[in-house]
């Protein structure tokens, strides 16, 4: 039996009860089908669920009973109509990018991203035909002056990673509108408590689900949202005959995450305010970027599009990449690593990690500089972690 769906329900109720789907023995978890394929009790029956014509799975590839209730339940946090879950963040930025896409089309995508989704953008679209253009994302002329009568898909990170810009998500979706082209936001680094792109006009909006959602190191997960008639007309053929499929095993646990989300974000988003307040304070940190500072780029978009800041803080050390190291080899309580958004506090040098591929004047160009750390704030006591900068500053 389905459980009754309430839309008016608060995230925190949503993120517990939403989407559950119970067998007859009426658990209380979330049940884990751990199978590839499913029975039919004829052959007509089998017949008529594989045209559509009679409702039930038909293999854990195309979908899955405890996928289907993460995917539910994604889509009631989000707002989305539908969702399809993937194996990794990478494979849903993949997935809703290229499902819709053909030789001879036009993409245009903010300069500042993940290391991985350049390379999707810049290497791998242009091997199938697919022209693109990247702009500077803060800038609406940019993506204005971008525009061709084939672009067809405009790309952007909000806030973006590392260096925790943002874009003007509404502004650059009704120019997506104008034109006829699809607004496709990867929106890990704010979560969808702290922004929700398809409330301010966004198409399709796609996660990491690796970070935040399950947030504690355990799995790979992705998952893309969108209206239905895009997932019918565009996702569901890819996603079927691709495979890009999320394990019913990371999807019960990424069930398991997003039961405690809102409180995770919460003191995450907390720790990050005061270790952003106290980096812009210290002596030996030149830069210190956080949406939630009045002293942010864009404050004003951040005021009006998101409902806090960030877990994350992105600050330069004076003294460069041997700086930046001996901060990162100092630290006893925060780890070092390329990961985020995890119950504990993880540091990463992006220069030589998640942006290493790009060339120096790319870095550049995203505000990379030699002595930028990227931090991501756990769930440890917050003097804790800011006795363990100042001492690994200290160091400096």
């Amino acid at each position: 039996m389905t459980d009754d769906n309430n839309d008016d329900w608060k995230p925190q109720t949503a993120l517990v009860h939403g989407g559950a789907l119970r067998s007859h023995f009426g658990e209380t978890s979330e049940a884990l089908y751990l199978t590839q394929g499913f029975l039919y009790d004829s052959a007509e029956a089998a017949e008529a669920r594989f045209k559509g014509e009679e409702p039930g799975f038909i293999y854990s590839r195309y979908a899955n009973p405890t996928v289907d209730m993460f995917e539910k339940r994604m889509c009631m946090l989000e707002g989305a109509e539908d969702a399809r879950a993937t194996a990794s963040g990478m494979a849903a930025v993949s997935a809703a990018l290229l499902c819709s896409l053909k030789a001879g089309d036009h993409v245009v995508a903010a300069r500042a991203l993940f290391g991985s989704c350049r390379w999707v953008v810049e290497t791998l679209m242009p091997r199938y035909g697919i022209e693109t253009t990247l702009v500077d994302g803060a800038s609406l002329e940019a993506w204005e002056s971008a525009v061709r009568t084939n672009t067809k898909l405009f790309f952007l990170e909000s806030p973006t990673n590392p260096t925790l810009e943002v874009c003007d998500i509404a502004a650059i979706a009704q120019l997506a509108d104008s034109i006829g082209a699809r607004l496709v936001v990867d929106n890990v680094f704010a979560t969808p408590l702290l922004q929700k792109p398809l409330e301010l006009g966004a198409h399709v909006v796609v996660y990491s689900a690796t970070k935040h959602i399950d947030g504690q190191g355990r799995c790979l997960g992705g998952v893309v949202l969108s209206d239905k008639d895009w997932i019918d007309e565009h996702l569901h053929d890819y996603f079927r005959h691709t495979g890009p499929s999320l394990s019913p095993f990371n999807a019960w646990t990424l069930l398991k995450g997003l039961e405690t989300l809102p409180l995770r974000v919460r003191q995450q988003m907390e720790s990050a305010s005061r270790v952003a307040d106290y980096l812009a304070e210290h002596p030996k940190v030149p830069r210190v970027i956080y949406p939630g500072r009045s002293d942010h780029p864009q404050a004003g978009i951040v005021a009006r599009q998101m409902k806090g800041g960030s877990t994350l803080v992105c600050f330069d050390v004076e003294g460069g990449k041997q700086a930046a190291y001996a901060v990162e080899n100092a630290l006893k309580i925060i780890g070092i690593s390329n990961n985020l958004g995890d119950a504990k506090s993880l540091i990463t040098h992006p220069a030589t990690t998640t942006h290493k591929n790009l060339s120096d004047e790319a870095r550049a160009e995203a505000g990379i500089k030699p002595g930028t750390l990227r931090l991501s704030l756990g769930l440890e006591d917050t003097d804790d972690l800011l006795a363990d900068l100042d001492r690994a500053l200290s160091r400096v």
